[in-house]
Order: structure tokens, then C-alpha cells, then sequence
């Protein structure tokens, strides 16, 4: 998926639009809003200082929850601006407005290495319809557009689709990593190629297992989507998640793997509990069932058990190539978390492996295990990076131009 990058222009005294992902954690509970989370910030300071270092004006633009299309002071990025400013060691000018006479001002006044962050771009009402006026607003503050926002590529929006039809348009050096990881490596992936999938809905997933069934080798399940497959195996789950409706599909899905000869791995043992609350993070005593047996009623499963964990965990340390998104039970919870964090640490000790992690709950969960600098690749995108996985276009990126 080649695209030009920002390393294919002449940057000096450009006036540069930059779509960051700076939709990050804030707390407004102690007194001054504090970033709690600096992951996609700092992911995007090596695109901002090779823009400076170029002397590039850099004007960056972002979006930061979901206001609604109208301002609200929760959601403001003027403390992303002041955060930004401890990073780069130099001012961050802030607009107050995304378009129109404020920002036409600062960008006016801004010199070759310096930044501008504007207002949350979801303040505007045309920002998610993707209104041509709006793009064409935001357009006019620049000379080149570049886009560094893969967690919000697969959004057609003004600030991420919208721009590059009034733009030379190219990537940064984030899309450029997420491109190269999330799409490229796995086209040829060196093998053995391991996918782990978990989450709680198999119909979050069901377009990335069919796809990745015909390039992977192994498919492991865990999660609460496992609990859908167990029920197209005739299996009983008791009161485990499930969606009964998509027992078809997966009864599909397992027929699939089993034309194109990809081991299809589903728990062999649970952790399950009679009562869980997620709010409170408590579960009841638990239990393991044991080798083979079912889910017995009014008990629900919340985690893979040690038998699972070790079955995993050889396909794994036997991998070359590993994708990995979706946790295997409820680890938010602390007598949940074993399976996840036992996958987690199987694939940082696995240094042969090229491992991926592709966003989400994968992410919290490799730090949370202390291992997130031990694993090849991190990705910044939750639903771009299963998107990409499910090989669709995503428009952010179909709007680049081609290298």
C-alpha cells in the first residue's frame, strides 16, 4: 500500500496541515485537566520535528471525543496544546477555533519550525459528514496536507478524507508504520502465522477471521466470542456471552478452516464464575472446568484456564509472525486477567517472532503485563486496525497519493 510520505517534499516555509490522533485520556477531576495516557501524542513527534526540523509551519488538527458537533469545554484540546508544549520544548500556539478568522491569524503570524494546534475538529457540525465546505475551510489554513491519524483513517471525515481533495495530500510517518504493519507485513507474513482473536462478539470479528483464514496458519480464540463458537459446536455455556444468532456463522467459519487446513484452536478448559460485576471489578469464587467439559448453568465463563493457556502458548512460542487483538477474558478484573497476561508475556519472550499487536484492548493489556516494549509493533487504531485486517479501504488512506 504505497503511498507518498511527508520524506517526498520540499517542506521549507510550507504551510503544513497535520491530522494527529490526539483523542486521548484526560482527567478533569483534580483541579487542572491532566493527559493521563501520552501514547498517541508522543507517537506523533517523530512526524511534528521532522515537519519543524524541515521548517515546516506545522498547523495540527485533531478530534477529542465526541462533542457532537458543537464545543464543549470537556473535550477542548487547549490542555493536548499545553501537554504538546512540554514535549517539544517550544510554544504551541492554540486556536480557540477550528476555522475561520482565529486560526487565519496565528497561521499568519507562524514562522518556518513553528506549531499551531487547532480546536477540536468534531466541533464543527460538518466534521463527521464530511462536508466539503468545511474541508475546503480547513484547506485554505495550508499548502500540503498530511494525514498521521490512522485511528481515525477509516473515518470519512472533513479533517481525514474531505482535506485531500483541495491538498497535495501524504502520510506521516505514523501511517506510514501502521500501513507498513497492519497491511504490508501480512500480505507475505513469515510463518508460522499465529493470529489470536478475542474480544466479546464474534460479530466484531467474523469479516477478520474469514479473511485472515486464508493467509493464516492458526487461529486462536478466546474471549467471550469463544463462547458463540462452543455453541456451534453443540457445546453447553451456560449463561457464558454469547450471540446465539451468529451460531450459523461460525458454524461457517469452522468449516472454512477446516477446507483451507488452518488449526482452529477454541478454549479447552474456562475460568467460570455464577457471579460477575463489571462495575465493581468483582467476580464469586471461581472454578475450572475441566479438559473438554461444558459450561454448567447459571455459571458463565470469564477467562481461559491453564490447560488453554498452555495449548496457546506453544502455538505461540513456535511462531514467526503473530497478530493479536482481543483479550481472552475479562482482565480488567484481577482473577480474570491470567489468560491475558499469560499471552501477553508468551509473546514478548517469543524474540523470533514478529508480533502485532493491533489495537484495542490488546494494547491496555500489554502494558498492564509490562511487556509493550518487548512486542515489534503497537498499534494507535482500534477500529482502523480491524478494518485494515478485514481488508477494506480505509478512506483516510484511499485519499492519499500514491508513491
Amino acid at each position: 500500500m504505497p503511498k507518498k510520505t511527508i520524506r517526498d517534499l520540499d517542506l521549507t516555509g510550507q504551510r503544513v496541515l497535520v491530522r494527529v490522533d490526539f483523542n486521548v485520556p484526560i482527567d478533569h477531576q483534580s483541579g487542572a485537566p491532566v493527559v493521563t495516557d501520552d501514547t498517541r501524542i508522543k507517537e506523533s513527534l517523530p512526524t511534528i520535528n521532522y515537519l519543524r526540523e524541515k521548517g515546516a509551519k506545522v498547523i495540527l488538527m485533531s478530534h477529542l471525543g465526541r462533542p457532537k458537533g458543537h464545543p464543549s469545554p470537556e473535550f477542548s484540546l487547549r490542555p493536548v496544546a499545553d501537554y504538546l508544549h512540554t514535549l517539544i520544548g517550544q510554544p504551541v500556539a492554540f486556536s480557540h477555533d477550528v476555522v475561520g478568522t482565529v486560526p487565519e491569524q496565528i497561521v499568519a503570524h507562524m514562522k518556518n519550525g513553528d506549531v499551531a494546534l487547532l480546536e477540536n475538529v468534531r466541533f464543527e457540525p460538518g466534521e463527521e459528514k464530511n462536508d466539503d465546505d468545511l474541508a475546503r475551510q480547513l484547506a485554505s489554513l495550508g499548502d500540503v496536507f498530511v494525514n498521521d491519524a490512522f485511528g481515525s483513517a477509516h473515518r470519512a471525515h472533513s479533517s481525514t478524507a474531505g482535506i485531500a481533495a483541495h491538498l497535495p495530500a501524504v502520510s506521516g510517518f505514523l501511517m506510514e508504520k501502521e500501513l507498513t504493519y497492519m497491511h504490508d507485513e501480512l500480505q507475505s507474513p513469515e510463518r508460522p502465522f499465529v493470529v489470536i482473536l478475542g474480544g466479546a462478539k464474534v460479530s466484531d470479528k467474523i469479516k477478520v477471521i474469514d479473511r485472515l483464514l486464508d493467509v493464516a496458519d492458526t487461529i486462536l480464540i478466546g474471549g467471550g466470542m469463544a463462547y458463540t463458537f462452543k455453541l456451534a459446536l453443540g457445546e453447553s455455556i451456560g449463561k457464558s456471552l454469547s450471540e446465539p444468532a451468529l451460531v450459523e456463522t461460525a458454524k461457517a467459519a469452522l468449516a472454512k478452516a477446516k477446507a483451507k487446513g488452518v488449526k482452529f484452536l477454541l478454549p479447552v478448559d474456562n475460568l467460570i464464575v455464577e457471579q460477575l460485576d463489571f462495575g465493581a471489578k468483582t467476580v464469586s469464587p471461581g472454578k475450572f472446568t475441566t479438559l473438554g467439559g461444558g459450561i454448567p448453568d447459571g455459571w458463565e465463563g470469564v477467562d481461559i484456564g491453564p490447560a488453554t493457556i498452555k495449548l496457546y502458548s506453544a502455538e505461540v512460542a513456535a511462531a514467526k509472525t503473530v497478530v493479536w487483538n482481543g483479550p481472552m477474558g475479562v482482565f480488567e478484573i484481577k482473577e480474570c486477567s491470567k489468560g491475558t497476561f499469560a499471552i501477553a508475556e508468551t509473546i514478548a519472550a517469543n524474540t523470533a517472532c514478529k508480533s502485532i499487536i493491533g489495537g484495542g484492548d490488546s494494547v491496555k493489556a500489554v502494558k498492564l503485563a509490562g511487556v509493550a516494549d518487548k512486542v515489534t509493533f503497537i498499534s494507535t487504531g482500534g477500529g482502523a486496525s480491524l478494518q485494515l485486517l478485514e481488508g477494506k479501504v480505509l478512506p483516510g488512506v484511499a485519499a492519499l497519493q500514491d508513491a
